[in-house]
C-alpha cells in the first residue's frame, strides 16, 4: 500500500514536456492497458481510446486544446502523446441503472479510466495532464470520429520537464468524516 501512496502523491499535472522525446511505444501499451482494465459500471467500458503521437496530426489535435483568448492549454504541443478519450454506449444495466440513479455512470467511468492512465504513466517515469477544455467539434474533424460521439477527456503524455511542486489540499477534517457527514 506504501507504494501506491508514494505513487500518489508523487502524481501531478504536468503542463511542461521535452517535445523531442518519444514515448516508448511498449510504455504507451502498459498505460492503455491500465486505461483498459480500469473498472466501469456494470463492465460497460464505455470509452474509446484514440492515441494521437503522429507529429503533424498530433499538433493539429494540440491546436484544438488551447485558446489564446483564455490563454489556456499553450503547453500540449510539447506533448508526444495525445490520448483522446470517446464515450461509447453503455451496455443495458449500465444505462437504466444510471436513469434510476440519474447518474452518468458513463462519465464516472470515464473518470476512473483517466485516472488510471495519469497513475500509469507515473509509473513508467512520465508526466501527464488531463484536459477538458478543446474544441469538441474540430478535434472530431481530425480524428474522424463520428457526429454523434462525445469527446470526454484529452490526457496528454510525455517526459515532464516540470519540477514537482507541493500538493495543496484541503485539511483531512474538511474532507473526510466517518459514518455522517
Amino acid at each position: 500500500m506504501d507504494d501506491f501512496l508514494s505513487l500518489a502523491l508523487q502524481r501531478q499535472s504536468d503542463r511542461a514536456f521535452d517535445a523531442s522525446r518519444p514515448v516508448e511505444r511498449e510504455k504507451l501499451e502498459r498505460i492503455l492497458e491500465a486505461a483498459r482494465m480500469s473498472p466501469s459500471a456494470c463492465n460497460a467500458q464505455p470509452w474509446h481510446f484514440i492515441v494521437v503521437d503522429e507529429l503533424e496530426l498530433k499538433n493539429k489535435v494540440a491546436d484544438a486544446t488551447s485558446t489564446r483568448l483564455l490563454g489556456l492549454n499553450h503547453f500540449t504541443k510539447q506533448a508526444p502523446v495525445h490520448i483522446v478519450i470517446v464515450e461509447e454506449k453503455v451496455n443495458l444495466t449500465s444505462g437504466f441503472g444510471g436513469w434510476v440513479k440519474d447518474k452518468n455512470f458513463a462519465w464516472v467511468d470515464i473518470g476512473i479510466a483517466a485516472a488510471h492512465i495519469c497513475l500509469a504513466a507515473e509509473d513508467e517515469g512520465l508526466g501527464s495532464c488531463i484536459l477538458g477544455w478543446f474544441d469538441e467539434d474540430k478535434m472530431r474533424k481530425l480524428l474522424d470520429i463520428p457526429s454523434g460521439k462525445r469527446i470526454l477527456l484529452d490526457v496528454i503524455i510525455g517526459y515532464s520537464t516540470q519540477a514537482d511542486r507541493p500538493k495543496k489540499r484541503k485539511e483531512t477534517e474538511q474532507v473526510i468524516s466517518y459514518n455522517k457527514y
